[in-house]
């Protein structure tokens, strides 16, 4: 090691920078664990900034011709000039490698690089918003690199953050997400590696931004990932809790070449400080329910089990029609509620079909194999057990659907002590519960809920907001709603992070958490504008390139997170028709009936030190100045003529000889919670800060903003 050490300082005097290239993999292999989660991390992540102007200094690549799909030049360039040519702007280049090669090129034919050790100084520009929740915090969606956009939360909210979702790429090898700019395959070598490392550099900054006396990161992932996720969630975590779920998303199961169909997925849970799933009241559904040696059934003290429906097909003896033909009967249930609807006379002896209704699915007591067989009550006793609650429909077969009921002794047990009727399931069927002795508890690690299907209320239900607009995968709306209630149903002022937001479930789940409470939870979602790959290939033939406003219009952020978002909050459609349907389970009323929030659209810029410093980049970053004191209120979007302004949330002091109306101003101020003083004199801003209202915390601009992202950016591999 002594040896590597002396060869890599003599590096260093003839080459600084290849001294210091070297040093960062000799430091990276040198911490490699013996026994552990080992991966390549040697390929520094870059992406493409394509609405970034291109300045003098910046690394670019240069874009391949309009109308075609090639790849083009991946190597980097370094911006050393930008002149006129005629009336066109054009740069010199100079290859940034160790021949340093020299070119030109049209700037338009450009894109600003930005490689994941650089510095960045981050700003928001605001591309809408839709307000419905009067003075409500306002829930945040910021189109950006997601790395990038953590960087800047680390000024922002570093230490605040009360939950995380995300829904990383599960890196099944088909074209879902790019490393350096290309697709990742299922063919490439370091196919895991490179996840992992991209997984590792945000799961990095996500640590830094949840708060640790009380917070929880959710992840979840398929089979490809899990086993990887979770050595490196236990060597990034040490000091969480973390515990991993299985959830039933999909009953028929997505096929898989030569393997089982993929009917589940994980979720992880890395609970932080005290961060604990809360208990509370939950549906049948939930039950696990455990059989003791004798094959009675068991409840353990605060759980709960369902009552024991029964198939109401004849099973064993005298099970065929000829054995009671008064039995063979049809029973007609509406597909699209799954529900009874009406009950035929006994078919004729000599006939094996009944009457069809329009609309409606015809049950009959068809067997397995196919042979004719018989209900186990008759219809008049059909009609009676109707009214109760005790007939419901179960899972679609050959012959309409299973029908189930409650046997008279199962029933008996419902109406005694030993349960709970919590009303009655869409279907006109009992929900009960058998309790322990405490209607709440906590949940188990498999989830079998119908809620989570993610066809019908992630792929279906995303429809009705935003009609013909396809999103792939889209998780199941109550699915992210329930797993964050375990841990924010207590925190009605959560704030609540997903940098992998895509379609904009977690901040949707959010919102219908708010409505069941009356909570001020906010989430703050982070997605691309990335399109899909077969979109790439179609847009491209077209002449178009990433920067171009067509372009960027098919954008997962522009074309489908933003306009879910605000369809889900305004009740209407992008087209501004009222949306169809209804919300389902825990919280039933109409989608056009949207909900009371605020929300705000942000993207990413990129800004240099000098013009933070000297405020000419001012109203790029006068949204982070607002992010940080909570989102709430009135936002200073300018410099302010009289030298300093006071809004709901924080204040702004620019001119420190009218410090005594600012402070006079912060005093009368009930919600301030941020005083920003721009100064760079240190003892003025301490002497100010320490005549500031208690409670208030004092910011000095912009040597914060400056250090926190030199320092955050500044060595990063």
């Amino acid at each position: 090691m002594s040896r590597l050490t002396d060869l890599i300082a003599k590096a260093k005097g003839k080459d600084p920078q290849l001294g210091a290239d070297l040093e960062r993999e000799f430091r990276a292999l040198s911490s490699r664990l013996s026994f552990g989660l080992n991966f390549e991390r040697h390929r520094p992540e870059a992406v493409e900034l394509p609405q970034r102007p291109v300045r003098r200094g910046d690394k670019v690549r240069v874009l391949p011709p309009r109308g075609t799909t090639a790849k083009g030049d991946q190597r980097l360039w370094l911006v050393k000039k930008i002149f006129k040519d005629g009336e066109k702007k054009q740069v010199q280049l100079e290859l940034l490698d160790a021949s340093a090669e020299q070119s030109t090129a049209p700037i338009d034919d450009l894109i600003v690089v930005a490689a994941f050790r650089d510095t960045i100084y981050p700003g928001l520009v605001s591309t809408g918003k839709v307000s419905r929740g009067g003075d409500k915090p306002w829930h945040t969606v910021i189109n950006g690199e997601n790395f990038h956009v953590l960087k800047a939360l680390t000024w922002t909210h570093r230490g605040k953050v009360d939950a995380i979702y995300i829904d990383p790429p599960y890196n099944t090898g088909a074209k879902n997400w790019k490393y350096n700019n290309d697709y990742v395959e299922g063919e490439d070598l370091y196919r895991h590696s490179k996840w992992l490392a991209m997984m590792e550099r945000r799961l990095l900054l996500a640590k830094e931004l949840l708060n640790p006396a009380d917070s929880v990161l959710i992840v979840t992932i398929d089979e490809k990932e899990y086993l990887r996720l979770g050595l490196l969630l236990e060597q990034l975590l040490p000091e969480a809790t973390i515990q991993m779920v299985s959830s039933l998303v999909n009953r028929k199961g997505v096929s898989r070449n030569g393997s089982f169909r993929r009917s589940d997925e994980y979720l992880f849970f890395a609970m932080f400080g005290a961060s604990r799933p809360v208990r509370m009241p939950l549906s049948s559904e939930w039950s696990t329910a455990t059989q003791d040696d004798d094959g009675e059934s068991e409840i353990p003290e605060g759980e709960q089990i369902s009552p024991d429906w029964t198939s109401m097909m004849r099973r064993g003896t005298e099970a065929r029609r000829i054995d009671r033909m008064s039995m063979f009967y049809p029973i007609y249930a509406d597909p699209k509620c799954k529900r009874i609807v009406d009950v035929g006379g006994a078919i004729p002896e000599g006939e094996s079909e009944a009457p069809a209704r329009d609309g409606l699915v015809t049950i009959l007591p068809i067997r397995k194999d196919g042979s004719e067989g018989r209900w186990q009550i008759g219809i008049d006793e059909l009609h009676v057990r109707m009214k109760q609650g005790r007939i419901r429909l179960g899972r679609p077969t050959t012959y309409g659907f299973v029908v189930n009921y409650l046997p008279d002794g199962a029933y008996a047990e419902v109406m005694s002590e030993k349960f709970v009727v919590e009303g009655y399931a869409d279907d006109g069927s009992l929900i009960a519960i058998a309790d322990g002795g405490d209607s709440s508890r906590i949940a188990p690690t498999q989830w079998k809920i119908a809620a989570h299907n993610a066809s019908e209320n992630g792929s279906a239900l995303l429809s009705l907001f935003i009609p013909r607009r396809k999103f792939p995968y889209p998780k199941s709306l109550y699915a992210v709603e329930d797993a964050l209630r375990f841990f924010v149903k207590e925190k009605s002022e959560a704030l609540i992070l997903d940098f992998f937001s895509g379609s904009g479930t977690t901040a949707h789940a959010v919102m219908r958490l708010n409505k069941q409470d009356g909570g001020q939870r906010q989430c703050i979602s982070v997605t691309n504008n990335e399109v899909s790959a077969d979109e790439e290939n179609t847009l491209r033939k077209r002449g178009l390139r990433p920067g171009d406003d067509e372009w960027e219009q098919r954008g997962i952020c522009d074309y489908i997170t933003k306009p879910r978002i605000e369809a889900a909050i305004t009740g209407k459609t992008p087209d501004g028709q009222p949306i169809e349907g209804d919300y389902k389970f825990t919280d039933k009323f109409p989608l056009a009936e949207g909900f009371e929030e605020n929300a705000e659209f942000f993207t990413l810029t990129y800004e240099t030190p000098v013009a933070v410093s000297y405020q000419t980049a001012f109203a790029r970053i006068a949204p982070l100045l607002w992010l940080r004191a909570g989102s709430v209120g009135r936002r200073i979007e300018k410099v302010p003529a009289t030298g300093w302004e006071v809004v709901d949330s924080y204040g702004l002091l620019v001119e420190l000889d009218k410090a005594s109306d600012f402070l006079k101003a912060a005093r009368r101020s009930a919600g301030l919670r941020i005083a920003y003083i721009v100064t760079d004199d240190q003892r003025r801003f301490q002497a100010l800060a320490r005549r500031l209202p208690e409670g208030v915390e004092a910011i000095r601009l912009y040597e914060s903003y400056l250090t926190n992202f030199a320092f955050a950016n500044g060595d990063e591999a």
